[in-house]
C-alpha cells in the first residue's frame, strides 16, 4: 500500500463527494450529505498516515486501494 499523508488523503475524499464540516485542532472532521458517517483526518505537518488508520478511513469513506495511485 502507499503512504500517504493526511493532507493528500484529505485532497481525495474531497474529490470523492466529502465536504469538510469542522476543524478540531489538528484533525479535519468531513461529511458526506446522506450518510451518517464522520471522518476524522489528522493532518500533522506531511507526515504520512499510519497503515491501519489510512485502511480504516479508506472503508469508512469507500475509497479502493487502486485510488491511491
Amino acid at each position: 500500500m502507499k503512504a500517504i499523508s493526511g493532507k493528500e488523503f484529505a485532497k481525495m475524499v474531497e474529490r470523492s463527494g466529502w465536504r469538510l464540516l469542522r476543524i478540531q485542532g489538528s484533525h479535519h472532521i468531513y461529511g458526506k450529505a446522506g450518510s451518517e458517517i464522520r471522518l476524522s483526518i489528522p493532518i500533522h505537518r506531511n507526515e504520512n498516515l499510519k497503515i491501519g488508520l489510512l485502511r480504516h478511513l479508506m472503508k469508512m469513506a469507500g475509497i479502493a486501494e487502486d485510488d491511491l495511485s
